[in-house]
Order: C-alpha cells, then sequence, then structure tokens
C-alpha cells in the first residue's frame, strides 16, 4: 500500500496535491510519503512479532537524511556500504548500536572509522578484510563486533546485475571459508565474532532460494556451535521485492516473515534485516513535465524534462515503472508513446509502445515506485542540475533537498593556472 492516489481527477501525495509541487518546486522533482515509508517499516517489523529484530533500513536505496531520520524515529537501524552512508546515519539520528556495515571494498581508513563510530556489526567479505580489520582493531585498542558474509551460491534477484548470492559474484566467501574465517575471527583478540550474514539479490519475488540461502545459514551456524564456537547472530539481508504494477505481486511481509520463523523455529540467535526498495520503492515518486510531442511514423515520441541521470534504473535495469498524468483522463482512449528524456543517448528512453492517457506538452507526469534507487543514483551528466527532493507528512511538505544548480557544479572544480585566461 502507498498514499499516492487520485482525488477529484487530481494526482496526490497524502494531502498535497503533486501539481502543486510540481508547479512550486519545479520538474522533475522527487516527492516521498513519511506515510508510506513508515507504514512499510511497520508492517515489516511487525510482521516478526512477538520475535524482537534488527531491521536497519538499506541506506543505499534512499540516502536523504529525512528519509532516514523519519525511519530513525521508528527505530529503524541502517545498512550501509561506505563511511559516508554510515556519517549519514548518524546525522539523521540513527544509533551506532544499529548500523550494521557491509560492502566488499571497504578501504583501511572507512573500517577505522566504522570501529571508532562503535558500529553494530561489520560484515567482512575476505580474509584480506578480516586481517585489515584486525589491525585497526588493534591500533585502537577496540574489540568490533564482526559477521562472516557468505556466498551460500544461491542465486535470485529481479536481474543479474543485482542478484548477488551466485558463486561467481564478487560478493562474500564460500561456505567452507566461511567457516574457516569464523573460527579465525573467533580466536582473534582484537575481533568479537558474532554471527554470518547473508544478501543473495534484490526485487525476489520467489521465497524459496531466500528459504535455501536461509537453511544453509542455520546449518553453518549449527556446525559451529557443535563444534563449541559461540554464534549469537545472523543477518539474513535485503532483497525481498516490491509490485512495480505490471507483474504479480511479490510475497508479502507477512509471507516472508512466516517462512524465517520457520526456518530458524527453536533456534536462539538473534536476527536482522536490510531491507531498502522494499520501505521506500512505494514511498517515492518523480515527477516530471512534458515538453513536447514528437510526431513520427508508427507511434509519437513522448519528450520529458527528466533524463536517465534523474532515473536510470529503466537504462541500466530495463526496468518498469509506472506513468501517471497528475491530472486523471477522463474519457479519450490512450495511445501509445515511446517515453524519453532529453539526455544525448538512445539509452534514455524510458519506454517503448506504452499505453498511456492521452499527453501534451506542459502536461505533468508521475514514474510511480522511484523511492528506491531513483535519486541516489541520480548524476549530472549533460551538465544537468540533480532534482531537489521533497518529503510530504500530511497536508505538508518541505524541500529535504535543493535543486543543486551548474553553479553548485562549478563550484568543485578549478581552472590551472596555466589555462587561465590573460
Amino acid at each position: 500500500m502507498n498514499h499516492f492516489d487520485y482525488r477529484d481527477g487530481e494526482f496526490y501525495c497524502e494531502g498535497v496535491r503533486l501539481a502543486d509541487i510540481a508547479e512550486t518546486v519545479g520538474t522533475p522533482v522527487y516527492v516521498y510519503s513519511s506515510a508510506t515509508l513508515e507504514r512499510h517499516y511497520d508492517v515489516f517489523k511487525n510482521a516478526f512479532a512477538p520475535r524482537e529484530v534488527l531491521v536497519a533500513f538499506a541506506v543505499k536505496a534512499n540516502a536523504n537524511l529525512a528519509v532516514l531520520a523519519t525511519l530513525a524515529r521508528k527505530g529503524a537501524g541502517a545498512d550501509t556500504v561506505s563511511a559516508g552512508e554510515i556519517e549519514r546515519a548518524l546525522r539523521a539520528g540513527v544509533p551506532a548500536s544499529r548500523i550494521i556495515f557491509s560492502g566488499v571494498g571497504k578501504t583501511e581508513d572507512e573500517l577505522a572509522f566504522a570501529v571508532g563510530a562503535g558500529v553494530h556489526q561489520i560484515n567482512v567479505e575476505s580474509i584480506a578484510e578480516l586481517e585489515t580489520l584486525s589491525r585497526c582493531a588493534a591500533a585502537l585498542g577496540a574489540k568490533p563486533a564482526i559477521a562472516i558474509r557468505v556466498n551460500p551460491d544461491v542465486g535470485a534477484g529481479g536481474h543479474e546485475k543485482i542478484s548477488t548470492g551466485k558463486g561467481d559474484a564478487k560478493f562474500g566467501v564460500s561456505i567452507d571459508q566461511a567457516l574457516a574465517l569464523y573460527r579465525r575471527a573467533h580466536a582473534d583478540p582484537h575481533l568479537a565474532a558474532k554471527g554470518l550474514a547473508v544478501h543473495i539479490g534484490s526485487q525476489i519475488k520467489d521465497l524459496a532460494p531466500l528459504e535455501a540461502a536461509f537453511g544453509v545459514l542455520r546449518g553453518m551456524a549449527e556446525r559451529l556451535r557443535g563444534d563449541g564456537v559461540s554464534i549469537e547472530r545472523l543477518d539474513l539481508g535485503g532483497g525481498l521485492g516490491v509490485p512495480y504494477f505490471h507483474e504479480p505481486d511479490p510475497p508479502s511481509p507477512a509471507e516472508y516473515a512466516a517462512m524465517v520463523l520457520r526456518v530458524f523455529d527453536g533456534f536462539d540467535v538473534s536476527l536482522a534485516f536490510e531491507p531498502g526498495r522494499m520501505i521506500a520503492g512505494n514511498a517515492g515518486v518523480l515527477l516530471a513535465r512534458v515538453i513536447r510531442l514528437q510526431e513520427r511514423p508508427g507511434r509519437p515520441i513522448l519528450v520529458l524534462d527528466a533524463g536517465m541521470n534523474d532515473l536510470i534504473r529503466p537504462a541500466i535495469y530495463d526496468a518498469y515503472h509506472d506513468i501517471k498524468p497528475l491530472k486523471q483522463a477522463q474519457s479519450a482512449p490512450p495511445k501509445a508513446y515511446d517515453v524519453v528524456g532529453p539526455i544525448c543517448e538512445t539509452g534514455d528512453t524510458f519506454t517503448r509502445n506504452r499505453s498511456l492517457p492521452e499527453l501534451r506538452p506542459g502536461d505533468l507526469v508521475a514514474f510511480l515506485t522511484a523511492g528506491a534507487y531513483g535519486a541516489v543514483m541520480a548524476s549530472t551528466y549533460n551538465a544537468r542540475a540533480l532534482a531537489p527532493e521533497v518529503l510530504v507528512r500530511g497536508d505538508r511538505y518541505e524541500i529535504v533537498r535543493r535543486r543543486w544548480t551548474l553553479e553548485d557544479q562549478l563550484a568543485l572544480e578549478r581552472t590551472p593556472d596555466w589555462l587561465e585566461r590573460t
């Protein structure tokens, strides 16, 4: 469920008419619903009740401080993959004790930052990283909690580029390597070995591969305990899909939680999860305006002021986003369009042959399910401004990231002395 709907022919986010935001803030612009973010967090967390779990929102899905603060006030933790994401989570009010640090390419400086911050857990993905972390911890006089990320050779996800659990993926280590690494960490005086972690992909619509991966993790934990090695935590990652409107709905959080609780029934271990898309995806839309209609043989091209620099998912993942006009169509029959942006790339095509209500220059549209991996993946390609972000609560809204202008871009650059004009 989300809080975007038509009222009297106008598209709303909660109690705010989206056309008002577009006219005031300009387009393109991302708009997020506080009520949807909060509801999705509650639905996921409560699905496991009465078992207490750590729900660490995947910051990579949406790193806006206001979004993170909204979730932090609900009690959410943060799953992070860089020192920058850790800092964002901390500044948004997420306590360090609820932050997980993941990723295959953590630098020594980043590891030292995480150790110094006192994060809940660092998910280690290689023997080299384990050695580096041990050295950092010794230098800082700390003993960070760690988990070993397992690659269970179980693939899943909505696209090959977001499938992370197969044996040839860059993430994690094999089962045998993970067991050996965990035992090594457990014996290391500078590390506190706490658990195992797994994350097999994103936009998963079938519980079977998740259940298989979780079963592997339980078996490994039982094996370690059988050998007298303590293990307290299992981090089950994220990946649960969201509905993109053109395909069957993925499993619900309740169905997902029932499977998890069945797999770990009778097993005394704390559980953590890293949902991102499931919480933020349907909590955001991207608003755009029709620049012009290009008539072509076959079907017309609808040119928008939003481009692949604003929403890159269709270009790199062939991702589908439902497109809604902000003013509800009346009786006119729909038409088929190719919908494109202004970027100088053929790949700047959002969709081809999409049946939409008839649209004209100046009309406003919304890309739905754009709250995850939308603004956070945006760029300034073609020297375009980063779109602003707006957060809605009830009948109020606030610009939570202003539009990033050309002057903002140029302020980061300088011309060498030998190129200065004389």
